[in-house]
């Protein structure tokens, strides 16, 4: 996640640095930092922030297994499925995409900022960079 997506979704959510601070457990001069580009934003506080951002939005989530045509052999081996969280397939590791589960959450990501589940919930304010 860049500096400048993390900031578009701060404000996305309509906190300040202080209360973004407080929600992800860390300080502001961290969420600063993030913001500035000096630091690099953590997994797992660019997850919390996704998730926050999906539960706030008004788009109706899809289900992943819809979007990608999943066959059922892989839908039932794919922790999504397992955890009822079709709509938010993005954030669970170890998700079975395009026939294979990604190794760690940088190429997990990579893949999903390209899926129409994720482009959907987040629109612009997620480029399909790496993150």
């Amino acid at each position: 996640m860049t500096a400048n997506e993390f900031k578009a979704l701060r404000k996305r959510l309509n906190k300040t640095q202080r209360q973004m601070a407080q929600l992800l457990g860390t300080s502001i001069k961290a969420i600063h930092s993030y913001e500035q580009g000096w630091r690099t934003i953590p997994p797992h506080a660019e997850r919390q922030v996704l998730f926050l951002v999906s539960r706030k939005t008004s788009r109706k989530a899809l289900s992943c297994w819809k979007v990608k045509h999943c066959p059922a052999k892989l839908r039932a081996q794919c922790p999504a499925t397992e955890f009822k969280a079709t709509q938010i397939c993005w954030f669970i590791n170890g998700t079975i995409c395009d026939g294979e589960a990604m190794p760690n959450w940088k190429e997990k990501m990579a893949k999903c900022r390209n899926c129409e589940v994720f482009r959907h919930l987040f629109g612009s304010e997620i480029g399909t960079a790496v993150s």
